[in-house]
């Protein structure tokens, strides 16, 4: 039986701070005394970043519990919460905050008995990282050493026990078929299973799906299909029944897009019923691909664990190294390494160990054969269903790095936000940030930098030695690039001491923007912008002398990548199939780089000249809390699904887009519109699949008209009082950081004290993802947010009965959506945009037919045109405050009543 740790414990939340010593009483404490507390000897305590924000002492340290946690059970869930880690010790629950810390002594106690036990399945590796651990000054290093055995044989470096993936041949093109609506049918009714119950609208989508896999009877003209599918209907089995029919007859490849990792990993989950985990041959037939920098980079890790990464960092370091071990597919974001590690830990120290500035070597790596990118971009070759998001979709369309693996059949689930996927994904930005990673790209380390950048003569020194003309390409290239800004060009700028033609450049972007701005960005810290429109000659003249040293970086990396290809082409003896490899890689990335600048180029060039009708051009200067941080010349196409249409659209054979708020009330035109579909005169088929809920008896819309507009005090007291009524299980959306900020600092100390723990984005140190999963465990906690929670956050049940909006979600005035009101009918094109936001909040509220809950506005003006957002027979109320509470209390001690009530004492109607 496990013991308590006999160390001091310590607890802090909103409602106040509480020690408990290593062997005496509990005691509550002041913030002061908890701080020197923790100066004197190490305390043990939960998510120390957190618990030194509720001090307000960020320097906090101590024995933190989540990374004890981390090093024993390496990629195991864990909710970071003292009732998160009760349930994965199998501890009791504390009920109140006194008893928290008693139980972290008690979680400590078990952890390190769990060390000792020959049960635990992550022992490999733990005494070998706990041996750096204490060099490093670990902490839990002293604690935990007598407690983890030294084991009888040496234990394998990482890089010696991962596993390496294997080449494969080529898939051949997939076989031309049709489905039939019976054997979808059929399929359908395998995946929901035995005794399900059948729902028609289900049905229906999928038969209505079906029809994206049929030949294609014209080039450069796919089968498209626009489903608009309520929530509740089951569109992801509806989806998947006629997806895996047609991955195993006709030995092809489905690729389903989201916008959110939440829907990711739901649709992991939902894919076990069509798919094994594993084929006969031990092939993957569902695969997540996610973007290069999603994934741990094994060269990064390794330059980390061998030094180049000090102080915490460095602890870090070594447990990720504890958890790729023991990793399924080696995604840092949203994958199986706990979301919360990284915020822990310094900022972007889990960055950092991700290809984040796309300086992979490819072949040229020593890990390329145990690479976790290159092992899920080869099992998505082979694989029948690869689920991925929007933007690595489009890129994966658009540069492929072999085209016969480029998506043919694509679903695009959360299709309301392809619009906003491909106008990130084909836009065009010459940044300050972007042509530093350029240079450190093409040039390599300079002066003390530190970490493994490699330049291009590092990168192709062999070549260059073989093929003279090659060698002069690298050399032309890296004389070019000195004239990209270098580090420190921010502090350049503000000293009037640019220094090169693109750090001149930015200084005059920085000029203009701060002498045209009227947007009060200023003023309040925010960022500001102007439109790239009447520009003066000298600035024209300084966009022109950039373009030229664009144009003198790229014309020898055009010169490169053709003496790449000729090397290939006439391949010396030294040259193995792992150098060729690493050349292909070169290629594709010298590919990539000269797109960019030539994107570049083509942007300064229209700087003075007419302006495009298709593309919007802005300058801006990007600012946070009033501290500059990047500066930009940006450009956006008008209607970015004209690229999309082009790249994505024609060279597939079937593409369906479905959401559950796809098209403006019962109009599909902005739908059809923002599908891309006019572009290749398609004629998409429709299809809608009504919501079986009952929204007029499970939800109701309440609009407060008593609380004015910019009225902090009035908004916060407002939060506080109708996340009381409801007892918790609040989602509360904003449209501003700063009013969410202000709203939560006056009521988070008020509402702990009621029992009613309160979490927000950008006030606590804590990841989104994470911050989703600690409301989703507690019905009693309430979450403030913005757009990220909008939409992707699925919370049925009790956790979630009550979403309150701070006010209408109108569109910020930038110059990028006024030209585009402009060219889409003005303020209709307005009322379209926040009636989906409007749509994509209510859909939080209700997720399955057992939910209850209230949709609250905010906002005495909310139009009525409005209204139609809402699902058809969702009542709509105009309330006073006090009246919205009524109804809330009301709805809770119903449905509290009902849940206490036995079934038997329930009168049946007569």
């Amino acid at each position: 039986m496990a013991q308590p740790l006999p160390l001091p414990a310590l607890h802090a939340s909103h409602a106040g701070t509480w020690l408990r010593d290593a062997n005496g009483p509990i005691r509550g404490v002041s913030k002061g005394e908890a701080i020197m507390a923790a100066a004197d000897t190490p305390l043990l305590m939960l998510n120390a970043p957190l618990v030194a924000s509720r001090l307000g002492y960020p320097d906090l340290s101590g024995l933190d519990l989540l990374e004890l946690f981390a090093f024993i059970h390496p990629a195991r869930f864990m909710v970071p919460t003292p009732k998160g880690l009760a349930h994965a010790l199998n501890l009791a629950e504390p009920v109140t905050d006194d008893e928290v810390p008693a139980l972290l002594q008690m979680a400590a106690g078990v952890l390190l008995e769990t060390c000792e036990s020959s049960d635990l399945a992550e022992r490999d590796g733990a005494w070998s990282t706990l041996q750096s651990l204490v060099k490093l000054r670990w902490p839990w290093a002293q604690v935990c050493a007598p407690h983890i055995q030294r084991p009888e044989r040496a234990e394998k470096w990482l890089f010696s026990k991962l596993p390496e993936w294997e080449e494969s041949p080529d898939r051949p093109q997939p076989a031309q078929i049709s489905l039939t609506e019976d054997a979808v049918e059929a399929q359908l009714e395998y995946l929901t299973g035995d005794g399900a119950e059948r729902r028609e609208g289900q049905r229906l989508y999928a038969r209505d799906v079906a029809k994206i896999f049929a030949p294609r009877a014209k080039r450069e003209l796919p089968h498209m299909l626009l489903a608009q599918a309520g929530t509740g209907i089951g569109k992801t089995l509806g989806y998947l029944a006629p997806a895996s029919l047609w991955a195993s007859a006709a030995q092809g490849t489905v690729w389903v897009s989201t916008f959110t990792k939440n829907l990711q990993r739901q649709l992991r989950a939902e894919s076990r019923r069509a798919w094994p985990e594993r084929r006969a041959d031990g092939t993957q037939p569902v695969v997540i691909r996610k973007g290069r920098e999603n994934y741990l980079c094994l060269l990064n890790l390794e330059d980390a664990l061998q030094g180049g990464f000090g102080g915490r960092a460095a602890i870090l370091a070594q447990l990720v190294g504890r958890w790729a071990a023991y990793s399924r597919d080696g995604d840092m974001i949203g994958g199986d390494l706990p979301g919360w590690l990284g915020t822990l830990f310094a900022k972007r120290g889990i960055a950092a160990l991700t290809d984040q500035r796309g300086e992979c070597v490819y072949a040229g790596c020593p890990h390329y054969r145990k690479c976790f990118i290159e092992r899920a971009a080869r099992a998505s070759a082979r694989a029948d269903l690869v689920i991925a998001n929007h933007a690595l979709v489009m890129i994966n369309a658009a540069r492929g790095r072999d085209p016969s693996q480029r998506p043919s059949r694509i679903i695009f689930d959360e299709g309301h936000h392809v619009f906003e996927a491909a106008d990130s994904t084909f836009a065009a930005a010459l940044t300050g940030q972007e042509a530093i990673e350029l240079r450190r790209w093409i040039i390599g380390p300079e002066k003390k930098s530190r970490g493994r950048r490699r330049g291009l003569a590092a990168r192709l020194a062999d070549v260059a030695s073989y093929d003279e003309a090659g060698g002069k390409a690298v050399d032309d290239a890296i004389q070019a690039a000195q004239a990209l800004p270098s580090d420190g060009w921010l502090q350049r700028l503000n000293d009037g001491e640019a220094y090169g033609p693109l750090e001149q450049l930015f200084a005059g972007v920085r000029a203009v923007t701060y002498a045209r701005d009227e947007s009060g960005g200023q003023e309040a810290g925010y960022g500001i912008e102007t439109e790239a429109a009447g520009l003066e000659g000298n600035f024209v003249q300084l966009a022109g002398q950039a373009q030229g040293a664009l144009a003198a970086i790229r014309h020898p990396l055009v010169t490169l990548a053709g003496r790449l290809e000729a090397v290939l082409e006439d391949a010396p003896d030294w040259l193995d199939g792992q150098g060729r490899a690493r050349i292909e890689g070169a290629r594709h990335s010298l590919a990539w780089r000269v797109d960019l600048l030539a994107a570049w180029e083509s942007l300064l060039n229209r700087l003075g000249g007419p302006a495009d009708p298709e593309f919007v051009d802005w300058l801006a200067v990007d600012r946070s809390d009033a501290r500059e941080f990047d500066i930009a010349i940006h450009r956006r196409w008008l209607d970015p699904m004209k690229p999309f249409a082009k790249v994505v659209l024609e060279p597939a054979h079937g593409v369906m887009l479905t959401s559950a708020t796809l098209r403006d009330g019962d109009d599909w035109d902005a739908a059809i519109t923002r599908s891309g579909a006019p572009h290749i005169d398609a004629n998409p088929h429709l299809t809608t699949a009504q919501s079986p809920f009952d929204y007029a008896k499970q939800a109701e819309v309440l609009i407060v008209t008593d609380i004015k507009r910019g009225d902090i005090p009035a908004l916060a007291g407002a939060y506080a009082r109708l996340i009381e009524a409801a007892g918790g299980g609040v989602l509360g959306l904003f449209t501003a950081i700063r009013r969410m900020r202000a709203v939560h600092g006056r009521i988070a100390d008020r509402l702990a004290r009621a029992g009613l723990p309160l979490y927000a984005q950008h006030v606590d140190p804590i990841d989104t993802g994470t911050l989703v999963d600690i409301f989703r465990d507690d019905p009693r906690a309430t979450l403030l947010g913005t757009d990220a929670l909008r939409d992707g956050v699925d919370v049925p049940g009790d956790s979630l009965r009550c979403v309150v909006m701070e006010q209408v979600p109108w569109p910020r005035p930038t110059i990028l959506h006024r030209a585009r009101r402009a060219a889409n009918g003005g303020s209709a094109y307005d009322d379209r945009l926040i009636r989906a936001k409007l749509a994509q909040a209510f859909g939080r509220l209700i997720r399955s037919r057992d939910d209850r809950g209230h949709f609250v506005v905010l906002s005495a003006a909310f139009p009525s045109r409005l209204l139609n957002a809402f699902p058809a027979g969702t009542p709509v109320i105009r309330v006073t405050l006090d009246e919205a509470l009524q109804r809330v209390g009301k709805s809770v001690c119903e449905d509290t009543l009902i849940a206490d009530t036995p079934a038997s004492a329930i009168a049946a109607p007569d």
